[in-house]
């Protein structure tokens, strides 16, 4: 009968259009509990069932005025692998990290970024925490090295599921580096995969990717955006697993699981380490970096709850 009303009810995505990623995380975490609960992990699915299966929102202006829901209480399972909780993080990790920016610039204001991809060639499943010990392991010997020219780094794990089911784990860093990098002191690609295949110690060449990350000139305000910035810090602090992958198939999940498991998924170092805490974020719900939200019976607040048979959330 619920299904037949369904048509009848105020669902999330009519109110507000942006907030449609709730939809689509907390239905593909549907989808993760299942597997979990075919696996036998009734701990992980039960915890899972219970997530953001409710959600408080508040009304509140933007700068312009524009009326927005902004989330004032949930429950999070923080299952590691939950697509719900894996997003929720990553904007966290976001928020961290631009709400910081405002001090590096001021104590460092000459410094540059660059963002590095560093890869591994495709492992075994089982085998992935041990290759992850050896690029982290190789991570400390490069980034020791005397032509390494970062002051400070952010760096990131992603593992993604090849077509027959090895794993594929790489970083994505981002470093800041002195102004003097971009003359005498440039490393070409080239010279930075040389610098990984060496403190990998492989006989093989692995795939390094390198940019310089471009700040655009605002010509109203006359000074350099930090468009390009805000997009290399949500390449790099994006999830670890993409949701598809985790959807695949439970073995694949549970070995994941087992392999990921107490392993750290963001790492800082040399400047940044005193602007960033590398420590998982606790607040999964102020994502927009505002934590005190005003509390008064004149706010109006809106509840939704999961409908997991039609994959919305709908106004209580």
């Amino acid at each position: 009968m619920p299904d037949e009303l369904s048509d009848c009810e105020t669902y999330l995505t009519d109110i507000s259009e942006r907030d449609k990623p709730w939809d689509t995380h907390r239905a593909a975490s549907d989808h993760v509990k299942q597997l979990y609960q075919q696996a036998g992990y009734e701990g992980y699915s039960g915890r899972m069932q219970q997530c953001s299966s409710l959600l408080d929102f508040i009304l509140s202006a933007n700068d312009i005025g524009e009326l927005l829901l902004r989330l004032h209480s949930a429950h999070f399972c923080r299952v590691r692998h939950c697509p719900t909780c894996q997003w929720r993080r990553s904007l966290m990790w976001r928020a961290k990290f631009f709400q910081a920016l405002p001090k590096i610039s001021e104590e460092y204001p000459t410094i540059r970024w660059v963002f590095l991809t560093l890869t591994v060639r495709n492992c075994p499943l089982d085998e992935l925490r041990a290759t992850l010990g050896v690029m982290g392991k190789a991570w400390g010997r490069m980034s020791r090295r005397k032509v390494f020219p970062v002051l400070g780094w952010v760096r990131s794990v992603e593992v993604t599921r090849s077509a027959n089911g090895d794993a594929h784990p790489h970083y994505h860093c981002l470093l800041a580096v002195p102004a003097s990098y971009f003359g005498k002191n440039y490393l070409k690609q080239a010279e930075w995969t040389e610098l990984w295949k060496h403190a990998l110690r492989v006989d093989y060449t692995p795939v390094v990717d390198v940019r310089a990350v471009k700040a655009k000139y605002n010509r109203v305000n006359k000074d350099e955006s930090v468009t390009g910035l805000h997009q290399a810090i949500c390449e790099t602090l994006k999830y670890t697993i993409k949701e598809s992958d985790l959807t695949i198939d439970a073995q694949w999940l549970v070995e994941l699981t087992t392999q990921l498991h107490n392993t750290r998924a963001i790492a800082t170092g040399g400047i940044l380490k005193k602007f960033l805490s590398d420590s998982e974020p606790e607040d999964l719900i102020h994502v927009d970096g505002v934590e005190e939200l005003p509390e008064s019976h004149d706010v109006p607040h809106l509840q939704f709850t999961w409908r997991e048979k039609v994959k919305r959330y709908a106004k209580k």
